[in-house]
């Protein structure tokens, strides 16, 4: 184990899980670089890391499915050690359109990646993390989305509603677990450039919409890797059920 510890990053093989991957590596933690479908991105976050000296494996997992995100747990105790954090990363967005336009399987699919992916990831990180389950806590933090705040209208109201769940799961399982010693929280990513965009049938979306935010640019995955990162570091220690916005103001 490294000096940090170990931390499970889901949907690490792009885009702000890959960004959070990397940094997590260089401040010391030994890193699960978790994804779907994506085994060479994921290799290739892998091999960035150990070229630069730090340990990481990669691990596939849907995050939706129980059966994965235990074998997931248990393969990364087995090859890095005692979990000391979690990001739950992992989401997905559907094709750009309004409510009436979503069909159940669409529906199905974002909750279960989305809301009950980060459920199951959490609940298998609090069984080893907390003081109550002989651990010696740690950290999770969730990723949130603007989208939670404004509601993604015309677009994807069911991913807006996802990313409102996360914020209540956080503020709820933070008061869960704090005497635990077991600290929850989440970022709110606003407009960043990663290739989730093109999920939804427009890859230059930022573009279009960042004259929308005061600070006039989207931000870049590092950027919001860096709020992650700090808050799974002992600098937030006395942070717990914050969501913390990285959205250029907006």
């Amino acid at each position: 184990m490294t000096a940090a510890g170990v931390v499970i990053v889901t949907g690490a093989s792009r885009g702000i899980g890959a960004a959070t991957a990397r940094l997590a590596a260089e401040r010391g933690y030994a890193v699960c670089v978790n994804y779907r479908e994506r085994a060479d991105a994921a290799r290739n976050v892998v091999a960035a890391i150990e070229r630069d000296g730090g340990r990481a494996i990669a691990e596939p997992a849907d995050v939706s499915v129980e059966a994965d995100v235990m074998r997931m747990f248990e393969s990364c105790d087995k090859q890095l050690g005692r979990l000391t954090a979690l990001v739950n990363n992992a989401g997905i967005v559907g094709p750009q359109t309004k409510l009436e336009s979503i069909d159940g399987a669409r529906m199905q699919r974002m909750m279960g990646i989305n809301v009950i992916g980060s459920l199951l990831c959490a609940r298998e990180a609090v069984k080893r993390m907390s003081t109550a389950h002989g651990g010696h806590g740690g950290a999770i933090v969730n990723l949130s989305s603007i989208a939670a705040r404004l509601g993604s209208p015309n677009e994807y109201v069911d991913y807006a509603a996802s990313k409102g769940a996360i914020e209540s799961f956080t503020i709820g399982l933070a008061r869960e677990v704090a005497a635990e010693g077991v600290r929850v929280n989440a970022v709110r990513a606003g407009l960043t450039y990663t290739d989730i965009h093109a999920s939804s049938g427009e890859p230059g979306r930022v573009d279009r919409l960042k004259s929308a935010v005061p600070m006039q640019r989207g931000a870049q995955p590092e950027e919001v890797a860096r709020a992650i990162l700090w808050l799974l570091s002992d600098d937030a220690s006395y942070s717990t059920g914050a969501i913390v916005d990285v959205s250029g103001g907006r």
